[in-house]
């Protein structure tokens, strides 16, 4: 009888799990007796062992022999088992289980080797607060790739062309098999040689060095919306860098930074300011003007409004994006403005003013003092008449 563990203990399934649980089972035990990550003694043991349960239960055929006849069945041909697996065609998410055996990700390489999309860019631009609040049509300046025009985009002298790459027949990529503890494995990478793109150019092009591309400066007019806010990414379309072999190009990203107002500060669509009244407007109440992102408006102050009070126009603040009709409102918070320097006929009023703050003041605790002796007196006047 064989000694050798169980297939399905060593994998930690059941005999019913389906070929989905198998492969689940195998990349989770795999990464936890991979010899790179677990230093254990009988670690690169455990990694072969797993392998090998792995190729049996992974394998319908084999599977059906081992569960009737055991590991008996499934001896012959030398002993022990040689697998060949290939990872681009049946395990393309097993790759960073087995990257250290070739020194970098086991998927298969990307093939290039046709039309490819441009790559997108990003400008930063400034703008004042007025102009993200009402929009504005601003010039731009930013260098992108271009197809270069003396090769049309090829990247060959005139005259030539690319050539098919002799390592991987046009294919953009090539199989590698290595001889790793678990027997042989094969990946698909991509082509050292054409780097990916199936071709090689042996008479590049003097203008562009071969690339098809070349960068240029450019400028464009661009119509910012009204209601913008700092951080608005705005997309110009086939702005960016123009696509290899015939790709389209891809797209310019417009982030606008907006500078902040001496007056007015912004949340979202409502705007703030603090407007400085006088304490005697603050009193009696009467009507102020305020600056606003469109002229002045006028608030009427109730007598004895509090400092700090805030007064909320409505619709009066920033366009919506995309809703120019609908508005944020504006607050207006006003404080009282105290007098550093105060003098002649104004000085004068103010002390009369706080002459008779203090009378009115003292009156009335004279009234409330008298008010409190009366009502003794008439409280005594019982114990009074009973004594004599």
């Amino acid at each position: 009888m064989s000694t050798r563990r169980d297939y399905y203990e060593i994998l930690g399934i059941s005999k019913t799990a389906s070929a989905d649980d198998i492969k689940k089972a195998f990349r989770r035990k795999a990464k936890e007796c991979h010899p790179d990550t677990n230093k254990h003694t009988e670690a690169e043991a455990q990694f072969k062992e797993l392998g090998e349960a792995y190729e049996v239960l992974a394998d319908s055929n084999k599977r059906q022999i081992y569960d009737t006849y055991g590991h008996d069945g499934l001896k012959g041909g030398g002993g022990g088992y040689q697998t060949q697996w290939d990872f681009a065609d049946n395990f393309p998410d097993l790759g960073d289980v087995f990257a250290s055996f070739f020194g970098g990700g086991g998927g298969g390489g990307r093939r290039r080797n046709g039309p490819q999309q441009g790559n997108d860019l990003r400008l930063d631009l400034s703008l004042d607060f007025m102009e993200a609040v009402f929009g504005v049509k601003k010039e731009i300046e930013f260098a992108h790739q271009e197809d270069c025009e003396p090769c049309q985009g090829s990247g060959a002298a005139a005259g030539s062309g690319p050539t098919v790459c002799t390592t991987c027949g046009g294919q953009g990529q090539v199989r590698q098999t290595a001889q790793t503890i678990i027997g042989h494995f094969t990946q698909v990478v991509t082509c050292p040689q054409c780097k990916g793109n199936g071709s090689m150019i042996s008479n590049p092009c003097t203008s562009c060095q071969g690339q098809g591309r070349k960068p240029v400066e450019t400028q464009r007019t661009i119509t910012i919306p009204a209601g913008v806010d700092h951080g608005t990414r705005l997309r110009v379309s086939g702005e960016g860098d123009a696509g290899l072999k015939g790709g389209p190009p891809g797209d310019l990203y417009v982030v606008l930074q907006i500078k902040p107002h001496p007056v007015f500060k912004r949340e979202g669509q409502h705007i703030f300011s603090q407007q400085k009244i006088s304490y005697t407007t603050m009193a009696l109440g009467g009507e102020i003007e305020v600056p606003g992102l469109e002229g002045t408006h006028k608030i009427k102050v109730h007598a004895g409004t509090e400092n700090g009070h805030v007064f909320t126009i409505k619709n009066a603040g920033v366009p919506i994006l995309n809703h120019a009709n609908k508005r944020g409102d504006y607050y207006v918070e006003v404080q009282v403005e105290i007098p550093k320097h105060v003098g002649g006929e104004e000085k004068k009023l103010l002390q009369k003013l706080e002459e008779l703050q203090s009378s009115k003041h003292a009156g009335k605790h004279a009234s409330e003092k008298e008010s409190g002796a009366s009502f003794i007196n008439k409280m005594k006047r019982p114990f009074a008449s009973t004594s004599s």
